[in-house]
């Protein structure tokens, strides 16, 4: 039989939290071991490489050289294998975990109200979200799919387009002037307005689109999500040029309001997007066929609905 160099488990843990705490009884204490049996673990590891990982210094553990080497993947592999199994027990009682990567304040404004809803239509699924303003390598990184802009989705992934993106000029009531709405073009250019620092033409594109290029529009303080954005409307820094679909509820509850009647049609949609390795998979399928059905919900409606 060939001998293995691989590490044992009880090996890998033994040498790891020796390496630690310097100490075989601390370890000991830690892995609610005997001392004798992290003592065996220590010396079989070392039989196995060959080398010596310790130093024995007045009943201290001083690691080695060779040893500063192992720990350095021992520890990576311990805290991977730590991370699988939490992952594995987030399933519970559920039979299938759904991972999704989701633009921030998609997720936490749009979708996030509505899961309730996809839950009790699907009880033995579970959703892993994941914030993410990038594009996602789906070879990579270990989501099943990904709701983010169309123009994100990369070479060889399916996409199914969702919500398209309308955009809206809003503020909060605090910061508007007496003389009521709608504002003119005019107005909402001499008033500050929040820029959304990862796509800072839009108010760019607002402003030609009415005939305008005035100078300081792309002045004011800049922000990297729409939900940072939306926070400072919120709380009156200035005029948000925001897709209305994330703006809904904020609308709605009179924490802001439109200061333009006009809207500007987004250069992209939402959509939900996967790789190959998705199209078969039974929680992909239901969620999809749930977010297509849903999009014109509003969260109270999907709340109430089956």
């Amino acid at each position: 039989m060939k001998r293995s160099f691989t590490p044992t488990l009880s090996e890998l843990q033994a040498f790891g939290t020796c390496a630690e705490c310097g100490s075989v009884t601390e370890a000991a204490r830690q892995l609610g071991l005997t001392q004798s049996a992290v003592s065996r673990s220590l010396a079989s590891l070392e039989a196995r490489l060959g080398v010596a990982l310790f130093q024995r210094v007045r009943k201290r553990l001083v690691i080695s050289d060779a040893g500063r080497v192992m720990l350095r993947d021992t520890a990576r592999i311990l805290a991977d294998l730590n991370a699988a199994a939490l992952m594995v027990m987030a399933f519970g009682d559920k039979a299938q975990v759904l991972r999704l990567a989701v633009l921030p304040t998609f997720g936490t404004s749009w979708l996030i109200p509505r899961l309730a809803d996809f839950h009790r239509r699907s009880p033995g699924l579970s959703i892993d979200l994941a914030a993410r303003l990038d594009p996602v390598d789906f070879e990579r990184e270990p989501f099943d799919a990904a709701i983010q802009r169309t123009e994100l989705a990369g070479p060889g992934t399916d996409v199914v387009p969702l919500r398209e993106e309308t955009l809206v000029a809003v503020a909060a009531p605090s910061l508007l002037p007496d003389g009521g709405l709608p504002l003119s073009d005019t107005a909402i250019a001499r008033m500050p307005l929040l820029q959304q620092s990862t796509r800072p033409d839009l108010w760019l594109e607002w402003f030609r689109d009415a005939g305008l290029d005035p100078i300081t529009i792309l002045r004011g303080a800049r922000f990297e999500h729409f939900g940072m954005v939306l926070a400072a409307a919120r709380c009156g820094l200035g005029v948000a040029l925001v897709p209305k679909i994330l703006a809904s509820s904020d609308l709605a509850e009179g924490r802001l309001c439109c200061v333009s009647t006009r809207e500007l049609p987004g250069r992209s949609r939402y959509a939900l997007i996967y790789p190959a390795r998705s199209r078969a998979s039974p929680a992909l399928a239901l969620f999809r066929d749930w977010i297509e059905a849903s999009q014109d919900e509003a969260p109270e409606t999907a709340e109430r609905a089956g």
